[in-house]
């Protein structure tokens, strides 16, 4: 089974430091994972260096790709069993519309921590597991994705409701 621990364009090294250290990874292990890919942005990885574009190693049973950006990571959300991401709208809702299990992980050193309300949201909901850093290792261990409440389709006549309401043409 396969991770994918993702940062977006930002830096959170925090989240890339967790997601790579011992506690978590004996978690993945524990919970059945083999492989695990890392985005890691513009955050400092131990053993790679900032001209690094990309590094394969195997560490505690695990195999672990890590690289800092690619134009869309369609093919790496369909290919991963778990995602563990910042709490980025466009992550959460890219993830949460395919079905994929998700652990969302605010980022709370960025202007006005938009990322825990948005997270805060999706996990009352049900949608997702919401992680702070230190938590991450138990937050793995604990995911029971049963649990999860299945995201809804896209309804673009609600949009088109919105927008027709603000712009004045609603009857």
């Amino acid at each position: 089974m396969r991770v994918l621990v993702t940062v977006g364009s930002t830096k959170f090294d925090a989240l890339v430091g967790a997601a790579l250290s011992q506690p978590v990874l004996d978690a993945l292990i524990q919970k059945g994972y083999s492989d695990i890919v890392v985005q890691c942005g513009d955050s400092h990885v131990d053993e790679f260096g900032p001209t690094d574009v990309e590094r394969k190693v195997r560490r505690h049973g695990l195999d672990i790709d890590v690289w800092r950006f690619k134009p869309r990571l369609d093919e790496e959300y369909d290919a991963a069993d778990l995602i563990i991401g910042h709490a980025g709208s466009g992550t959460i809702l890219d993830v949460l519309r395919r079905g994929k299990r998700l652990i969302i992980v605010p980022n709370p050193t960025l202007l006005d921590n938009h990322q825990e309300d948005m997270a805060h949201a999706m996990g009352e909901l049900g949608h997702a597991k919401v992680s702070r850093v230190n938590e991450l290792a138990r937050s793995v261990m604990d995911l029971d994705a049963s649990s999860l409440v299945p995201f809804p389709p896209f309804d673009a006549s609600k949009f088109r409701g919105l927008m027709d309401q603000e712009m004045g043409f609603e009857s």
